[in-house]
């Protein structure tokens, strides 16, 4: 049996402003992003229903695990209520100590989850909720 690879293969998140949502993200996360190319035949203007920027959080496509990119989309908008995306950390307390700097809002520090580790929950600079997980 091969190496088991976790269900979650991409991520989005959805961001009103692109250029914040990247300074929040590359700050927090100590990471650089990257834009992402438009797919062929998917070019329209800002504004339009089907205009949409990406920016890629790096990532290695044959590794186990999820990469995922910001999403500028008019078919798609941000906010709390939605799909939780969890970054894993050495230690999620370091993460979670640069949200509100970057613009973003503590809303669970990190606190122990048993067996599984830590874990805190954030708002970024857009108002999506995502969480950070340690295992210290």
């Amino acid at each position: 049996m091969g190496a088991v690879r976790n269900p979650i293969g991409w991520t989005e998140i959805y961001v009103e402003d692109l250029s914040r949502a990247q300074t929040f993200y590359e700050t927090v996360l100590a990471v650089k992003m990257e834009a992402a190319p438009v797919p062929e035949g998917m070019e329209a203007e800002e504004g339009s229903d089907e205009y949409f920027e990406m920016v890629f959080f790096p990532g290695d496509m044959d590794a186990a695990g999820s990469s995922g990119a910001l999403v500028k989309s008019a078919m798609y908008k941000p906010g709390p209520g939605g799909t939780l995306n969890y970054f894993s950390c050495a230690d999620c307390a370091v993460e979670i100590g640069r949200v509100e700097a970057a613009g973003g809002k503590v809303i669970a520090p990190k606190m122990a989850i048993g067996q599984y580790g830590f874990c805190g929950i954030c708002q970024d600079s857009e108002g999506n909720q995502i969480g950070f997980h340690s295992m210290v």
